[in-house]
């Protein structure tokens, strides 16, 4: 997708995920979700 505004051109281009960046993305997520458990039993106890 191309727009062209004043003069200045910006280009968006899909990049291509590797294997790695997905399961890299699958474990950072299970992290988040996994810390996220565990501050909200936390903060229940109070």
């Amino acid at each position: 997708m191309t727009l062209n505004i004043l003069f200045l051109t910006i280009t968006l281009k899909k990049r291509i995920t590797t294997l790695e960046e997905v399961m890299h993305d699958q474990q950072v997520e299970m992290f988040y979700e996994e810390t996220k458990q565990k501050i909200n039993s936390y903060l229940n106890q109070y």
